[in-house]
Protein backbone atom coordinates (compact mmCIF):
# COMPACT_ATOMS: atom_id res chain seq x y z
CA UNK A 1 0.00 0.00 0.00
CA UNK A 2 1.47 3.31 -1.14
CA UNK A 3 1.32 6.15 1.39
CA UNK A 4 0.61 9.77 0.52
CA UNK A 5 3.42 12.25 1.10
CA UNK A 6 1.99 13.59 4.35
CA UNK A 7 1.64 10.12 5.88
CA UNK A 8 5.11 9.16 4.70
CA UNK A 9 6.51 12.33 6.27
CA UNK A 10 4.81 11.52 9.58
CA UNK A 11 6.18 7.97 9.53
CA UNK A 12 9.69 9.17 8.78
CA UNK A 13 9.51 11.68 11.64
CA UNK A 14 8.28 8.96 13.99
CA UNK A 15 11.13 6.64 13.04
CA UNK A 16 13.67 9.42 13.55
CA UNK A 17 12.23 10.00 17.04
CA UNK A 18 12.55 6.30 17.89
CA UNK A 19 16.14 6.21 16.64
CA UNK A 20 16.88 9.33 18.71
CA UNK A 21 15.45 7.69 21.86
CA UNK A 22 17.62 4.64 21.25
CA UNK A 23 20.53 7.04 20.79
CA UNK A 24 19.77 8.60 24.18
CA UNK A 25 20.20 5.21 25.86
CA UNK A 26 23.31 4.45 23.81
CA UNK A 27 24.93 7.77 24.66
CA UNK A 28 23.95 7.87 28.34
CA UNK A 29 25.31 4.38 29.04
CA UNK A 30 28.16 4.51 26.48
CA UNK A 31 26.86 1.36 24.79
CA UNK A 32 28.53 1.83 21.38
CA UNK A 33 31.98 3.27 20.75
CA UNK A 34 34.30 3.72 17.80
CA UNK A 35 35.76 0.46 16.52
CA UNK A 36 33.27 -1.80 18.31
CA UNK A 37 32.47 -5.21 16.89
CA UNK A 38 28.89 -5.86 17.99
CA UNK A 39 27.00 -9.15 17.83
CA UNK A 40 23.20 -8.71 17.68
CA UNK A 41 21.17 -11.60 19.06
CA UNK A 42 18.27 -12.20 16.66
CA UNK A 43 15.23 -14.17 17.76
CA UNK A 44 13.25 -13.37 14.63
CA UNK A 45 10.77 -11.12 16.42
CA UNK A 46 10.04 -7.44 15.76
CA UNK A 47 12.38 -6.12 18.46
CA UNK A 48 15.56 -7.81 17.26
CA UNK A 49 14.80 -6.89 13.63
CA UNK A 50 14.23 -3.27 14.66
CA UNK A 51 17.47 -3.30 16.66
CA UNK A 52 19.42 -4.35 13.56
CA UNK A 53 17.79 -1.54 11.59
CA UNK A 54 18.34 1.14 14.26
CA UNK A 55 22.00 0.33 14.90
CA UNK A 56 22.69 0.20 11.15
CA UNK A 57 20.83 3.47 10.55
CA UNK A 58 22.72 5.35 13.28
CA UNK A 59 26.03 4.19 11.83
CA UNK A 60 25.34 6.18 8.65
CA UNK A 61 25.34 9.55 10.41
CA UNK A 62 27.81 9.17 13.28
CA UNK A 63 31.45 10.30 13.27
CA UNK A 64 32.40 6.84 14.54
CA UNK A 65 32.44 3.47 12.84
CA UNK A 66 31.51 0.09 14.26
CA UNK A 67 31.06 -3.38 12.86
CA UNK A 68 27.66 -5.08 13.08
CA UNK A 69 27.01 -8.81 13.03
CA UNK A 70 23.71 -10.60 13.63
CA UNK A 71 23.30 -14.16 14.83
CA UNK A 72 20.32 -16.50 14.92
CA UNK A 73 20.64 -19.76 16.81
CA UNK A 74 18.60 -22.64 15.45
CA UNK A 75 17.65 -25.31 17.98
CA UNK A 76 17.09 -28.49 15.96
CA UNK A 77 14.90 -30.26 18.53
CA UNK A 78 12.52 -27.34 19.03
CA UNK A 79 9.81 -27.19 16.33
CA UNK A 80 9.71 -23.62 15.10
CA UNK A 81 10.64 -22.08 11.75
CA UNK A 82 12.28 -18.76 10.88
CA UNK A 83 12.18 -16.94 7.53
CA UNK A 84 15.89 -17.11 6.73
CA UNK A 85 15.59 -15.41 3.36
CA UNK A 86 13.96 -12.29 4.77
CA UNK A 87 16.62 -12.04 7.46
CA UNK A 88 19.43 -12.57 4.94
CA UNK A 89 18.05 -9.86 2.64
CA UNK A 90 17.54 -7.41 5.51
CA UNK A 91 21.09 -7.86 6.82
CA UNK A 92 22.59 -7.64 3.35
CA UNK A 93 20.74 -4.37 2.65
CA UNK A 94 22.06 -2.88 5.91
CA UNK A 95 25.65 -4.15 5.58
CA UNK A 96 25.27 -6.41 8.61
CA UNK A 97 27.10 -9.75 8.64
CA UNK A 98 24.70 -12.62 9.38
CA UNK A 99 25.50 -15.92 11.09
CA UNK A 100 23.33 -19.00 11.57
CA UNK A 101 24.39 -21.71 13.97
CA UNK A 102 22.53 -24.89 14.84
CA UNK A 103 22.46 -26.43 18.29
CA UNK A 104 20.67 -29.22 20.14
CA UNK A 105 18.88 -28.48 23.43
CA UNK A 106 18.45 -32.11 24.46
CA UNK A 107 14.90 -31.68 25.71
CA UNK A 108 14.24 -35.42 25.87
CA UNK A 109 17.28 -35.97 28.07
CA UNK A 110 16.05 -33.36 30.59
CA UNK A 111 12.39 -34.28 31.21
CA UNK A 112 12.36 -32.69 34.67
CA UNK A 113 13.23 -29.23 33.36
CA UNK A 114 10.85 -26.89 31.56
CA UNK A 115 11.54 -26.91 27.79
CA UNK A 116 11.66 -23.09 27.66
CA UNK A 117 14.33 -22.95 30.37
CA UNK A 118 16.44 -25.69 28.75
CA UNK A 119 16.19 -24.17 25.27
CA UNK A 120 16.90 -20.62 26.47
CA UNK A 121 19.85 -21.71 28.61
CA UNK A 122 21.32 -23.68 25.70
CA UNK A 123 20.93 -20.81 23.23
CA UNK A 124 22.57 -18.36 25.63
CA UNK A 125 25.46 -20.76 26.11
CA UNK A 126 25.96 -21.06 22.34
CA UNK A 127 25.65 -17.29 21.90
CA UNK A 128 28.35 -16.43 24.43
CA UNK A 129 30.61 -19.19 23.17
CA UNK A 130 30.30 -17.89 19.60
CA UNK A 131 31.08 -14.36 20.79
CA UNK A 132 34.12 -15.54 22.72
CA UNK A 133 35.54 -17.60 19.85
CA UNK A 134 35.03 -14.84 17.28
CA UNK A 135 36.32 -11.84 19.19
CA UNK A 136 33.07 -10.05 20.02
CA UNK A 137 33.28 -7.86 23.12
CA UNK A 138 29.66 -6.66 22.94
CA UNK A 139 26.39 -8.54 22.49
CA UNK A 140 23.24 -6.50 21.79
CA UNK A 141 19.79 -7.67 22.83
CA UNK A 142 16.46 -6.19 21.70
CA UNK A 143 14.93 -5.85 25.17
CA UNK A 144 12.82 -2.72 25.69
CA UNK A 145 11.33 -0.86 28.65
CA UNK A 146 8.36 -3.21 29.04
CA UNK A 147 10.70 -6.20 29.25
CA UNK A 148 12.63 -4.43 32.03
CA UNK A 149 9.48 -3.56 34.00
CA UNK A 150 8.02 -7.05 33.68
CA UNK A 151 11.32 -8.57 34.81
CA UNK A 152 11.48 -6.16 37.76
CA UNK A 153 7.99 -7.07 39.02
CA UNK A 154 8.49 -10.79 38.37
CA UNK A 155 11.73 -10.81 40.35
CA UNK A 156 10.10 -8.93 43.21
CA UNK A 157 7.07 -11.23 43.41
CA UNK A 158 8.73 -14.54 42.54
CA UNK A 159 12.17 -14.17 44.10
CA UNK A 160 11.87 -11.37 46.67
CA UNK A 161 14.61 -9.52 44.82
CA UNK A 162 14.74 -6.02 43.33
CA UNK A 163 16.55 -6.51 40.02
CA UNK A 164 15.88 -6.23 36.31
CA UNK A 165 17.75 -6.08 32.99
CA UNK A 166 20.21 -3.14 32.84
CA UNK A 167 21.23 -1.17 29.77
CA UNK A 168 24.77 -2.50 30.12
CA UNK A 169 26.08 -5.54 31.97
CA UNK A 170 29.69 -6.68 32.20
CA UNK A 171 30.11 -10.46 32.11
CA UNK A 172 32.88 -13.06 32.19
CA UNK A 173 35.30 -10.88 34.16
CA UNK A 174 34.73 -7.96 31.80
CA UNK A 175 35.48 -9.85 28.60
CA UNK A 176 31.96 -9.38 27.23
CA UNK A 177 29.41 -6.60 27.68
CA UNK A 178 25.71 -7.16 27.15
CA UNK A 179 24.06 -3.99 25.82
CA UNK A 180 20.38 -3.10 25.40
CA UNK A 181 20.01 -0.03 23.13
CA UNK A 182 16.18 -0.20 23.08
CA UNK A 183 15.73 0.09 26.85
CA UNK A 184 14.20 3.60 26.71
CA UNK A 185 11.52 2.46 24.25
CA UNK A 186 8.17 0.87 25.05
CA UNK A 187 6.64 -2.18 23.44
CA UNK A 188 3.96 -0.04 21.78
CA UNK A 189 6.63 2.21 20.27
CA UNK A 190 8.50 -0.80 18.93
CA UNK A 191 5.27 -2.22 17.51
CA UNK A 192 4.63 0.99 15.57
CA UNK A 193 8.24 1.25 14.39
CA UNK A 194 8.26 -2.33 13.13
CA UNK A 195 4.88 -1.81 11.42
CA UNK A 196 6.17 1.27 9.59
CA UNK A 197 9.28 -0.66 8.55
CA UNK A 198 7.07 -3.64 7.62
CA UNK A 199 8.95 -5.98 9.93
CA UNK A 200 6.85 -9.01 10.72
CA UNK A 201 7.76 -11.79 13.08
CA UNK A 202 9.90 -14.22 11.11
CA UNK A 203 9.08 -17.26 13.18
CA UNK A 204 6.17 -19.53 13.88
CA UNK A 205 5.40 -19.70 17.58
CA UNK A 206 7.13 -22.46 19.48
CA UNK A 207 4.67 -24.95 21.03
CA UNK A 208 6.73 -24.97 24.25
CA UNK A 209 6.50 -21.21 24.84
CA UNK A 210 4.86 -20.34 28.13
CA UNK A 211 4.36 -16.65 28.84
CA UNK A 212 1.79 -17.10 31.63
CA UNK A 213 3.68 -15.21 34.34
CA UNK A 214 4.98 -12.50 32.02
CA UNK A 215 1.53 -11.93 30.51
CA UNK A 216 -0.02 -11.70 33.99
CA UNK A 217 2.65 -9.15 34.98
CA UNK A 218 1.95 -7.20 31.78
CA UNK A 219 -1.72 -6.96 32.75
CA UNK A 220 -0.78 -5.66 36.21
CA UNK A 221 1.20 -2.84 34.58
CA UNK A 222 -1.85 -2.03 32.42
CA UNK A 223 -3.93 -1.79 35.62
CA UNK A 224 -1.36 0.60 37.13
CA UNK A 225 -1.71 2.78 34.02
CA UNK A 226 -5.44 3.04 34.58
CA UNK A 227 -4.68 4.56 37.98
CA UNK A 228 -1.91 6.79 36.62
CA UNK A 229 -1.11 7.20 32.89
CA UNK A 230 2.55 7.84 33.85
CA UNK A 231 2.82 4.58 35.82
CA UNK A 232 4.91 2.74 33.22
CA UNK A 233 7.48 5.51 32.97
CA UNK A 234 7.49 6.07 36.74
CA UNK A 235 8.12 2.38 37.41
CA UNK A 236 11.06 2.51 35.03
CA UNK A 237 12.44 5.68 36.62
CA UNK A 238 12.08 4.18 40.10
CA UNK A 239 14.92 1.76 39.40
CA UNK A 240 17.30 4.75 39.42
CA UNK A 241 15.61 6.50 42.32
CA UNK A 242 15.87 4.08 45.26
CA UNK A 243 15.52 5.71 48.68
CA UNK A 244 17.17 3.10 50.87
CA UNK A 245 16.42 5.03 54.07
CA UNK A 246 12.73 4.32 53.60
CA UNK A 247 12.99 0.64 52.71
CA UNK A 248 12.16 -2.12 55.16
CA UNK A 249 15.13 -4.27 56.24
Amino acid sequence: MKLDKQEEKKNNAYCRRIIKLAGNAINKHNLVTDGDKILIAVSGGKDSLSLIDILADRRKFLPIDYELHAIHIITDDVPYVIDKEFLKNLCESLNVHLHFITTHAGLEEKPNKKPCFTCSWNRRKELFEFARKNGFKKIAFGHHMDDALETLLMNMTQHGNISSIPAKLSMFEGNIEVIRPLLYLTNSEMLKYSAIKEFKSLKENCPYEDHTMREATRQIIHQFEKLNPQARLNLFRSMNNIDEEYLGR
